[in-house]
């Protein structure tokens, strides 16, 4: 075969639809589950904050507790680390929201505190409260399951939701071992989007 043949022969393939639809430039939309359900709660602020004022930016949803000895402190530290790397979008076009499952230990004050130890940038970042059946209200809406122990500690789903900027539900991360650069792409993938 001379070499003119072999370069056609080489460009055919590398022109073929087979190896462009595996193509790393092409990218996957993230799922629609549907509408996130609307809220209002309390900020560590002791301001009112509801959904709605997020609209416009993606925004990564999750439930914690302060007193919480394991996966709270965990996912609120990958998320922390996160904060950092999205650099100039935490804030403007991406915004964290961590509701405690604990409302009757949980004030703005303890949830401000907690916050502090991760370094948390309260310009894009929120933790809210409130009361016991506002809480138990926005759990049931997002599929978290909370139960309280006799100890009083806090059993409860591990969940995290992206939400994008019209206000629909993405994507929910069970638990706390996610990839972060994937959460990370996965908030940017959704800045592109209309």
């Amino acid at each position: 075969m001379s070499l003119r043949a072999a370069l056609v022969l080489a460009l055919l393939l590398l022109t073929s639809p087979a190896t462009r639809a595996h193509s790393p430039a092409v990218e996957q939309r993230l799922p629609t589950i549907g509408p996130a359900p609307e809220f209002t709660l309390t900020s560590q602020d002791d301001a009112q904050v509801g959904l709605r004022a997020y609209r416009g930016k993606v925004v990564a949803m999750t439930f914690i507790y302060t007193s919480c000895p394991d996966t709270c402190p965990m996912l609120t530290a990958k998320m922390a680390q996160v904060q950092d790397e999205l650099g100039s979008d935490f804030g403007p076009k991406i915004a964290f929201i961590s509701i405690t499952v604990d409302p009757e230990r949980d004030t703005p004050e303890v949830l401000k505190q907690y916050a502090q130890m991760f370094a948390v940038k309260f310009a894009g970042w929120a933790f809210l409260t409130g009361s016991s059946g506002e809480i138990r209200d926005v759990t049931r809406r997002y599929g978290v399951f909370v139960a309280k122990a006799p100890d009083g500690s806090v059993d409860h789903t591990a969940l995290t939701s992206i939400i994008d900027r019209q206000g629909r539900l993405r994507v929910q991360y069970l638990g706390v071992r996610f990839d972060p650069e994937e959460f990370r792409r996965d908030l940017l993938s959704l800045l592109d989007e209309d």
